[in-house]
């Protein structure tokens, strides 16, 4: 240790001896912009990654707040967040304040449209994946195929998990791998087979991994094709080959379809929950302090700057400024755009 130098040295140096780093990698990360699209499980265990390495911009969209049963797997929130309700994206933003200071963080409490998705990853130097859902994943992949922007997918239910890293004009994109979404109910989710806090972990590690090689150009160690684990039979797969499509609809012929679809409403389940967002299609700019004061009718409210919770006719609703509202205690989309249109309007 030179003389004067505090011991453990720089807050990175153990980071920026590793080979693959080294100084002039760590300056690319501290001047990255990464943006994480969906902060739950994954994406909450990206960030902290992200924000430990240095990584000098983070910007985290979510739609979602915080509950108990997230805090099994979602590692950068705690049960005050839970108690508070807050915004996973507004609780993920403080907790990097607390982890690293010098990163700059801007949370975006918003669902992903093809409204929003261009001007979202138009910024960032490389895009996460943390969504929980395929036409989520389709949109991001169109917009940065789009932009020419890289991104890595990641995703994981019970014991697996799979990541791949998508770099337009070279590699494979999402759609090549999978051209179409699944059958509904044809796949796992998390309600229906659970998830294992190591599988997320795991697989999120390699996520960061992939995107720190973006950030310093290590072009020759960037995985090349799709990774799949499974952290309690210790079975691994590495994909690699010829996997692009010169026929895909998205990087072969350059047609963005999930971007061109244009929705007057949106309503979806949520995975592992008991629960239907529903999205009026055009972000709004709700009155939260107004809009509590008219549904204090139905009971005691609970309204702070980020949302509105409520219980309507046995279901628990939850309103954001965008005007989406999270409605608990269904899976009936109907139910759910029902009790939105009665209790906060079309």
């Amino acid at each position: 240790m030179a003389i004067g130098e505090p011991e453990g040295g720089d807050r990175y140096s153990r980071q920026s001896r590793f080979w693959g780093i080294g100084a002039a990698g760590q300056q690319r990360i501290r001047a990255g912009h990464v943006v994480v699209i969906g902060c739950g499980a994954l994406g909450s265990a990206g960030v902290n990654l992200l924000a430990r390495a240095g990584v000098g911009r983070i910007t985290i969209v979510d739609r979602d707040f915080v509950e108990l049963s997230n805090l099994q797997r979602q590692l950068l929130f705690d049960e005050a967040d839970a108690a508070a309700g807050l915004p996973k994206a507004v609780a993920a933003a403080r907790a990097v304040a607390r982890i690293n200071s010098e990163v700059e963080v801007r949370p975006f409490v918003a669902d992903v449209t093809p409204a929003n998705v261009e001007e979202l990853v138009a910024a960032a130097d490389v895009v996460l994946d943390g969504t929980d859902n395929f036409e989520t994943r389709y949109l991001v992949n169109d917009a940065c195929v789009k932009r020419g922007v890289p991104w890595v997918y990641g995703g994981a239910v019970g014991s697996t998990g799979m990541s791949m890293t998508i770099v337009p004009g070279e590699t494979a994109c999402f759609r090549c791998l999978f051209p179409a979404p699944p059958p509904v109910g044809s796949m796992e989710t998390c309600e229906t087979a659970g998830v294992l806090a190591a599988g997320i972990v795991t697989v999120a590690a390699i996520q960061c991994a992939e995107v720190l090689k973006l950030l310093v150009g290590d072009r020759e160690n960037r995985s090349r094709g799709l990774t799949a684990v499974d952290v309690w039979t210790n079975d691994h797969l590495q994909a690699e080959g010829r996997l692009r499509d010169p026929d895909c609809p998205c990087c072969g012929q350059r047609r963005f379809e999930y971007l061109d679809t244009v929705a007057t409403s949106r309503t979806a389940s949520l995975c592992g929950r008991d629960a239907i967002q529903v999205s009026p299609g055009q972000a709004q700019a709700l009155d939260l302090g107004d809009l509590g004061r008219k549904l204090e009718v139905t009971g005691p409210v609970t309204v702070n700057d980020y949302l509105v919770r409520c219980r309507v006719d046995g279901h628990e609703m939850t309103v954001f400024a965008d005007g989406r509202a999270i409605i608990k205690g269904t899976t009936d989309l109907a139910v759910a755009r029902s009790l939105y249109a009665r209790y906060v309007g079309t």
